[in-house]
């Protein structure tokens, strides 16, 4: 059981990772009948009425004025910027292209941290995190002649991903999470109702309602989960576990689609968990040269 900070912020990571796989596939199935903007829309729609609901339940609502932040609308824009720019490159190359870019973003992360924040970072959490890397080219595959200008626009998109987390990190503690959830679908629904005023509105039938119903609740758990994951844990340990969407993915794909993993597939699966192992292994042993108090709280 995770009780130390590092730990929960693990926990929340991966548990992040889950949400937003789950949201996608929900999008993805819907994406068959609905165009994009219009998708992001009624979810985001959706997903605003379940935080304000939670928020007046738990009175969070009532300490939404602290949103008023100069690091809450960086994250906004940084978060929006990315979503712009990642889902237009990946609507012009091939997903696992796009996907191998997507996951520099914990090597991106773990070297702002060290060099904007001052995070220690060793060199073998470095490896850690490079051989995660290697692990999730070998997943993907992608083909060098799928690199071209749209490529550039999803590493954009995903240096952009690399602010908003590192914002997240150093975000007043009295800022309330939900709130910053709050603030970030705002902006991902009116970026969707922007980018729909140039498609052609469907209507969804109950099935597509209840597919965006649901992705609406598991991109919340995502938001909220990886927001609590950047701002309570030590954002280089934290940032390998991104790497568990890879195998989120793949179970997803199996049980949804049919998709079978091949032998390098579950190969790279391999080499990601075992980095993520490592890392934490590594964490705890840091923290038990550190001292009996360091150690007192450790996962496990």
């Amino acid at each position: 059981m995770f009780t130390s900070e590092n730990g929960r912020a693990i926990l929340f990571m991966m548990l992040a990772m889950a949400g937003f796989i789950v949201n996608d596939s929900f999008v993805k199935l819907v994406s068959e009948r609905l165009p994009l903007g219009e998708i992001m829309f009624v979810r985001g729609v959706m997903a605003l009425v379940l935080v304000l609901g939670l928020g007046v339940f738990n009175g969070e609502v009532r300490r939404f004025h602290l949103l008023m932040n100069r690091l809450v609308g960086q994250r906004v824009f940084a978060e929006v910027t990315a979503t712009v720019l990642y889902l237009t490159a990946l609507f012009n190359m091939e997903i696992a292209n796009a996907t191998a870019i997507l996951q520099a973003l914990p090597l991106l992360v773990t070297a702002g941290a060290a060099v904007f924040l001052g995070a220690p970072v060793g060199w073998r959490r470095w490896t850690a995190v490079a051989v995660g890397f290697c692990g999730v080219l070998l997943i993907v595959r992608p083909g060098m002649e799928g690199f071209n200008a749209w490529a550039l626009m999803a590493l954009a998109g995903v240096l952009f991903m690399a602010l908003r987390d590192l914002t997240t990190n150093v975000l007043p503690k009295n800022v309330p999470t939900l709130g910053v959830t709050f603030a970030t679908l705002v902006g991902v629904t009116v970026t969707g109702l922007a980018l729909s005023l140039g498609e052609v509105w469907t209507m969804p039938s109950l099935l597509d309602l209840s597919f965006l119903a649901a992705a609406a609740c598991f991109i919340l758990i995502g938001f909220v989960c990886i927001i609590n994951a950047m701002r309570i844990g030590d954002i280089s340990l934290v940032a390998p576990f991104r790497y568990s969407i890879i195998v989120w993915a793949i179970i997803i794909g199996y049980f949804v689609w049919g998709d079978i993993p091949d032998l390098p597939t579950l190969a790279g699966i391999a080499i990601v968990v075992a980095t993520g192992l490592y890392s934490l292994m590594r964490e705890r042993k840091r923290l038990a040269e550190a001292g009996p108090a360091a150690t007192a709280d450790l996962p496990g």
